[in-house]
């Protein structure tokens, strides 16, 4: 019959002498006969990866984070110069009466506060605002500036006793009618640390509970709900220490962290869930508990396997960027989907061979029902599955055409690097002074900054060039001043700093900023032989970040799809699977864009969440979560397919195998869903929007794919495709096979009481299938 997938008829005398292929079937059995080898080789790694990472030390990603262009340009000059730019600050003296910046209650306001400052010995060159020409326009304005002494990296962690004396100076000149407020690189940093520490440390407190929650409903058994958070918490804390090693190669960020956080829980309660769900479905069969074990091996645990290569693969995607953020977040979402699934197809056999029965101690009276029934069966998703079945055709149209629409605002996505109070809104009391400085002096909040490198930067040729820059930057309508100078004349540097016009408004910042690269520059520090001028500072670094990202966006897309669909190509030996499964994904996450333009771009329906329309998405979520999605939306399809081709080997139609594929599954990706939405949705309570985009992002697209994709599109594409769904062009067949599927359920071992012999059903090998011409 050809290249026969498996023998028909084959006899199994013992369930120890049945063969099974594949990486999760060898060491599933291998780690039920070696439990507690296998239990102590876990335990020794996590504990070993955990006492490198503290020997190692985590090594943080420098502030340019990789970036090219001129920020990195910028950033070389500064560092080859030995400059150590400290940490700017800025203190706000407003009058809200009739007073005046040269009234004498305005000026001892500004002694006072500079003399406060200076006083806590954490402050250098302190200026006067009569002094800098920091007056603003109307006159009832002037910035006090003065740089925290030491590292500018560190300098939130020591501006706290120069905010107490602000905020004292302040508290003394109140009844005088004036506000004093401080604001700059330190204080901003102070607030946003505080701000995302405590946001995810509430998330990370809640992420553990509300998913063993959830475990604890689905499995109605404490011990059964135990054994999927800790076998994610355990590669959470493997990775942990991993990162510390990988970060003198590679180094890691705090967004690393919290995302390698987040995928751990993730997959690793997913590919625990799969594995538990088979094990425990074979065992309400009849099977013993070890026949039980080495079905899920075969089944589960290969969808496991072909799952987390998957995940990691579109995780890897995100190294093509060269951002350290994004480099640091592939990384460490690679390492714990990897960790995650090995412990899967190990420990967890082992572990459940151990347990036996008892993995259904401390059961829930109220679910003992559920906990001791027969396989699952969804009653809901066996009538959803009929009625698609019946019109497979308009079900394809209806959610098709749904998926389409929802994804349709996507075309008019626009990204950008939120602003302070775009990223916090009102929350927070600095917001309100970054609105008020910009209000009265444009961009002075966030200046752009001009490091100008020159053979001699004191001959008359560059003193003149200067010159001409800060004339033309205002007659140009780039900045309306005042152009702050401060040359380095030991290391031929000079550093201008340049108030934007726009302010706040990013693209106005922009266009700006256009004005002082395109125009201004080449007309003034340009014509000098030798000198480096290049535009760095927020809204040019986010730009610059822009742009590179913008340039990863087609090799990231083309790697991840490329992969994905070579693995689903090589996993089930299906042209047809692997391209639909790469065409429900794509609409899946295409979907996920069209609600984050419609709620945080457009605010449609963003108070619901909390949120608010900011008018644009932050420029690193769009590639964030397709990477993201794409990965683990395979968990979900590997998952359904699997069950789907292994019904369809045992001898099943197509049409049939698709219904039970599905139902028997909806259970468990019920499970898995309902835990991923909650996980995401938490980061969807925060305070800070970039956070709220992607929980609801990750929250909207796994609930999408869970229902829609999963439950109408792929069982009704697969109906009309009949059997068309195995095709394998003779051409392709010289591949290499990694379906592993030679032993069926019935093959691997007998049930109870059927005695010592057990008979496979026949199952069609590639070349028994129907080929497209014969359906």
């Amino acid at each position: 019959m050809g290249n026969v997938m498996g023998k028909a008829h084959r006899d199994t005398r013992d369930t120890r002498d049945t063969r099974v292929r594949g990486f999760a079937a060898r060491a599933g059995g291998w780690s039920a006969r070696h439990r507690w080898a296998a239990v102590g080789i876990w335990v020794l790694f996590v504990v070993l990866a955990m006492g490198l990472g503290s020997a190692a030390g985590r090594v943080d990603a420098d502030d340019d984070g990789g970036l090219k262009g001129e920020t990195s340009q910028a950033s070389r000059i500064v560092d080859d110069a030995g400059l150590k730019e400290p940490a700017g600050e800025t203190v706000l003296i407003q009058a809200k009466g009739q007073l005046t910046a040269t009234a004498p209650e305005f000026r001892a306001a500004v002694a006072d506060v500079m003399e406060a400052v200076d006083a806590t010995g954490k402050v250098a060159s302190v200026t006067s605002p009569y002094q800098s020409g920091s007056v603003s326009k109307d006159g009832r304005s002037a910035l006090v500036r003065f740089d925290v002494r030491g590292d500018a990296d560190t300098a939130g962690d020591r501006v706290e006793p120069v905010l107490k004396a602000v905020d004292g100076v302040e508290k003394k000149h109140t009844e005088q009618g004036l506000r004093i407020e401080e604001i700059g690189g330190a204080s901003m940093q102070k607030t946003f640390d505080d701000a995302f520490g405590s946001d995810f440390q509430r998330a990370e407190y809640s992420a553990v509970p509300v998913a063993f929650g959830i475990l604890l409903i689905a499995f109605g058994a404490l011990v059964a709900a135990l054994l999927p958070v800790a076998l994610a918490v355990t590669a959470i804390m493997a990775t942990m220490g991993l990162m510390g090693v990988v970060s003198h190669l590679q180094p890691m960020s705090e967004t690393a962290n919290s995302v390698m956080l987040l995928v751990g829980l993730a997959v690793g309660v997913d590919y625990c869930l799969f594995y538990l769900r088979r094990e425990r479905e074979e065992r309400a069969k009849g099977r013993d508990p070890q026949a039980a074990l080495r079905i899920a091996a075969a089944t589960s645990g290969r969808a496991v396997v072909v799952s987390g290569v998957t995940v990691c693969v579109a995780m890897a995607g995100m190294l093509f960027t060269g951002i350290t953020d994004f480099v640091a977040m592939g990384l460490a979402s690679l390492m714990v989907v990897a960790v995650a699934m090995v412990g899967s197809v190990t420990v967890l056999p082992a572990l459940l061979s151990l347990l036996g029965e008892r993995v259904e101690k401390g059961r829930l009276p109220f679910l003992r029902r559920r906990a001791q029934g027969a396989p699952s069966e969804s009653r809901l998703w066996r009538a959803v599955v009929g009625g698609v079945l019946k019109r497979p055709a308009v079900s394809v149209a209806v959610a098709a055409g749904v998926l389409a629409a929802i994804a349709l605002p996507a075309l008019g996505m626009k990204t950008q690097q939120l602003t302070l109070d775009q990223e916090f809104g009102d929350s927070l009391p600095i917001v309100a002074t970054y609105d008020r400085v910009n209000e009265a002096f444009p961009g002075g909040t966030e200046p752009a900054e001009v490091v100008v490198r020159a053979k001699d930067i004191d001959s008359p040729e560059m003193k003149r060039a200067i010159a001409d820059f800060r004339t033309q930057a205002v007659s140009s309508g780039a900045t309306r001043g005042p152009v702050d100078v401060t040359v380095h004349t030991a290391e031929n540097v000079a550093t201008l700093s340049v108030p934007l016009v726009g302010g706040s408004d990013q693209g106005k910042a922009e266009k700006s900023l256009d004005l002082l690269r395109d125009e201004v520059r080449p007309a003034t520090l340009g014509k000098v032989d030798g000198a480096e001028a290049p535009v760095t500072g927020q809204v040019a670094g986010s730009k610059d970040f822009n742009d590179q990202l913008s340039s990863a966006v087609p090799p990231v897309f083309a790697f991840v799809v490329a992969f994905a669909f070579l693995l689903m190509l090589l996993s089930f030996r299906s042209l047809t699977i692997a391209l639909t499964s790469i065409v429900l994904n794509l609409l899946s996450v295409g979907a996920a864009y069209g609600i984050l333009v419609i709620v945080f771009q457009h605010g449609w329906g963003a108070s619901l969440v909390g949120a608010e329309g900011v008018g644009a998405i932050i420029a690193w979520l769009p590639l964030f979560l397709f990477v993201i999605l794409f990965g683990l939306s395979m968990d979900y399809h590997v998952f359904v397919v699997s069950r789907i081709r292994e019904a369809r080997l045992q001898g099943r139609t197509t049409k049939d195998a698709i219904t039970h594929g599905v139902v028997t599954t909806a259970g468990v990706v019920t499970s898995a869903a309902v835990i991923m939405v909650a996980v995401f949705a938490i980061f969807g309570t925060l305070s800070m929007q970039s956070m709220k985009q992607m929980g609801v992002g990750l929250a909207a697209a796994v609930l999408i794919d869970a229902t829609v994709i999963r439950g109408v599109l792929l069982p009704a594409v697969m109906a009309l495709l009949g059997e068309r769904n195995w095709y394998l062009p003779r051409w392709l067949r010289k591949l290499p096979d990694l379906t592993h599927d030679e032993t069926g359920p019935a093959e691997i071992a007998p049930q109870r009481g059927a005695g010592n012999r057990a008979t496979s059903p026949h199952r069609p090998a590639e070349d028994e299938l129907p080929s497209p011409r014969s359906v």
